[in-house]
C-alpha cells in the first residue's frame, strides 16, 4: 500500500510533521517494500488554501492513506471525497509513523477535520439557526450537523487569520 507521511525532511528517519498543509515535505512509502520517495510540499507557502492544495497534491500522487498530526476540515473533505483515509500520528519519525500504521495503532481522523485548517480570510460568525419545533427529528439533526460544519469552517478561518496576523 502507498501511504504518505507529513514530514520535516526526507526519508524514514526524518521527523514526522504534525501538520498537513504547511509541512516541509511528504514522504510516500510503500508499506510492503518500505521504498520511499520524498517530495517537497508545493503548498507550504501558499497564501491560502494550503490544506486543500496539499490534499489534492497527495491524491494526485497516488497515496492510499495519509498519516499526519492534524488535518483541517477542508482538506479532510477532499480526502473523504477521494476515499483516502487519514490517520493521526504525533511525535516520532516517518519510519515510526509507518510502523504504527502497519500495526494498526493509529486512530483515524474524524470527519469534519481535526486541528486547524490553513488559509482564507476570517468570516463573520453567524448565529446557528434555531430549530423549528414542527420540523422532524431527522430534519433538525441534519440542519444542526450542517450548522456545525459551517461553524467549524468559520472557526478554522478565524484561527488562520489570527495566526497570519500574529506572524506579521
Amino acid at each position: 500500500m502507498r501511504i504518505v507521511v507529513t514530514a520535516d525532511g526526507a526519508g524514514l528517519e526524518a521527523p514526522a510533521s504534525p501538520i498537513l498543509g504547511r509541512c516541509a515535505s511528504y514522504v510516500f512509502v510503500d508499506t510492503e517494500s518500505m521504498q520511499w520517495e520524498a517530495l517537497e510540499n508545493p503548498a507550504r507557502s501558499a497564501s491560502g488554501g494550503a490544506g486543500i492544495q496539499a490534499a489534492q497534491f497527495i491524491i494526485e500522487r497516488g497515496a492510499q492513506a495519509v498519516v499526519t498530526g492534524q488535518v483541517g476540515p477542508n482538506a479532510m473533505d477532499v480526502f473523504q471525497a477521494a476515499g483516502v483515509p487519514v490517520y493521526l500520528f504525533s511525535g516520532g519519525t516517518v519510519g515510526e509513523a509507518v510502523a504504527a500504521f502497519r500495526a494498526g495503532k493509529l486512530p483515524p481522523a474524524q470527519p469534519g477535520g481535526r486541528g486547524r485548517g490553513q488559509g482564507g480570510r476570517a468570516a463573520r460568525m453567524s448565529p446557528p439557526p434555531t430549530p423549528v419545533a414542527s420540523a422532524g427529528r431527522e430534519e433538525t439533526l441534519a440542519r444542526l450537523r450542517e450548522t456545525v460544519g459551517a461553524l467549524r469552517r468559520q472557526l478554522a478561518q478565524v484561527m488562520d487569520e489570527i495566526d497570519r496576523l500574529q506572524k506579521e
